[in-house]
């Protein structure tokens, strides 16, 4: 990965794991349901951000070297699984 997208994949696993930790509080003082789980689908949706990020980074890396060692199909195949895991 390259640096500065390793930068802003922390940068924004440390914008959600604020956000967990907001959750938690709100549980604890017993906030309404709907705030709460307003909360949890935003940390869902960063959290498929940060996903999505490094499967790009990923994918650009294996189809680079795929080309590279002739093994296009294979790779593919890898891709593909990934991005089942990553939807599931």
């Amino acid at each position: 990965m390259v640096e500065h997208q390793k930068k802003n994949v922390i940068i924004r696993l440390n914008r959600i794991e604020g956000q967990i930790r907001g959750i938690k509080g709100m549980i604890e003082d017993e906030a309404e349901c709907q705030d709460i789980l307003n909360q949890v689908a935003a940390v869902k949706s960063a959290l498929g951000h940060v996903g999505l990020l490094i499967f790009e980074n990923h994918a650009h890396q294996c189809i680079r070297q795929a080309f590279e060692e002739g093994e296009e199909g294979q790779r593919f195949e890898e891709i593909v699984e990934m991005m089942n895991r990553l939807l599931k």
